[in-house]
């Protein structure tokens, strides 16, 4: 069994990263030490703010569960805080929006990402009732964002090669900055 204060965000590198999850039974939660939804639910919230994020899948952190959590942010829809089991979008608009992209498994990789800017959502909340949302600009695009990874699918795989290599270097200087800062002495 996983021990909580164990879970991690994991490296993209990871296989669990990419990796499709099967559809999520409320049985399953026990064997990871979780006593319910609501449980998981706080727990990825919790962890979510941790590393800074508006969104964050189970697979992100090493769980098998089809869920995630978004929102909690005031500038993001007042604050609306969604948690996602088995979720699954059922349509898209029309209308593509180009809008720089994060996740917190590619620290300080940013990307410009073309997305619908409307979905409708389909899903289980953390009491078990099934939801369905018309969701719209930041918080579809993180709905979209995170559903891909219940997929197995990251938000790299929407950029070319030349754009994400740049990407990649940029990041790279940013964390050398960073942990050249870090080392100084105080």
């Amino acid at each position: 069994m996983i021990k909580r204060e164990d879970i991690r965000l994991l490296p993209p590198t990871d296989p669990r990263v990419i990796t499709a999850i099967a559809p999520f039974q409320d049985d399953m939660l026990k064997e990871y030490g979780f006593k319910d939804r609501q449980d998981l639910t706080d727990f990825m919230f919790e962890t979510m703010v941790k590393y800074g994020g508006i969104g964050l899948s189970c697979n992100q952190v090493g769980l098998p569960f089809n869920m995630f959590v978004l929102g909690g942010h005031p500038q993001v829809e007042k604050g609306l805080k969604m948690s996602c089991f088995n979720p699954m979008i059922l349509s898209v608009g029309d209308e593509d929006i180009m809008m720089k992209e994060g996740c917190l498994t590619y620290p300080f990789i940013f990307l410009a990402i073309k997305r619908p800017r409307k979905c409708v959502a389909k899903y289980e909340d953390e009491k078990g009732d099934l939801k369905e949302a018309s969701l719209d600009g930041l918080i579809s695009r993180v709905y979209q964002h995170e559903q891909e990874h219940m997929l197995g699918r990251t938000f790299t795989e929407h950029a070319g090669k030349l754009k994400l290599d740049m990407a990649e270097k940029k990041a790279k200087k940013q964390i050398d900055m960073m942990r050249k800062y870090r080392n100084q002495p105080k």
